[in-house]
C-alpha cells in the first residue's frame, strides 16, 4: 500500500514537472484580466435583472 503511494507522488512529481506546460507570467494577468472583466459585466447584467423583476413585481403587487 505504501509503495503505491510513494510511487503515485512520484508519477504526479513527474508529470507536473515535465509534461504540464504552464503559462508564462504575461499570459497569466491576461487571462485575470478577461476572467475579472467577464465576471464584473456579468455582475452588472445580474444586477440589471435583479432590478427590473424587483420594480416589476412591485408594480404588480401595488394592484392587489
Amino acid at each position: 500500500m505504501a509503495n503505491k503511494v510513494v510511487t503515485y507522488i512520484e508519477e504526479s512529481y513527474d508529470e507536473l514537472m515535465h509534461k504540464v506546460s504552464w503559462p508564462t507570467w504575461s499570459e497569466l494577468q491576461g487571462s485575470a484580466i478577461v476572467v475579472s472583466v467577464a465576471s464584473l459585466i456579468i455582475a452588472i447584467i445580474v444586477f440589471a435583472m435583479d432590478e427590473v423583476f424587483k420594480n416589476v413585481l412591485l408594480q404588480f403587487y401595488k394592484l392587489f
